[in-house]
């Protein structure tokens, strides 16, 4: 099963409330929440249910191996990478480093655009 998200706002739109928070261009959950509040008027406790609920979902899907796509937005994939050598840094000693599973996001060419050009 693919999972599939529709940007309904502009990424230009959320750049513009990003650049709102701050000079780090850093969001919390938080600020998410009391964005997501203002911008669709509702309460925060639905806010924080709604968020709660999307990072749940996302989370459980990528767990499953399972690819999120987020139209406008990007891609979510998930993947395995196999056990390798590598160096302890501080002794040059040889070790095995295990395999694991590691996330990658591919932003769209909307999203991508909009961050090049500043909104």
């Amino acid at each position: 099963m693919k999972l599939d998200i529709v940007w309904r706002s502009t990424p230009g739109a959320m750049l513009s409330t990003l650049s709102l928070l701050g000079e780090t261009m850093s969001m919390t959950k938080a600020e998410l929440v009391t964005i997501v509040s203002e911008k669709c008027s509702i309460s925060r406790l639905n806010s924080v249910q709604i968020v709660d609920q999307v990072f749940r979902i996302l989370k459980e899907t990528l767990e499953t191996g399972e690819k999120v796509k987020i139209s406008g937005f990007g891609s979510f994939t998930s993947r395995e990478k196999r056990p390798r050598k590598g160096r302890n840094p501080k002794t040059g000693k040889v070790m095995m480093i295990s395999g694991r599973r590691v996330l990658k996001f591919k932003p769209s060419p909307t999203l991508r655009k909009a961050v090049n050009q500043g909104g």
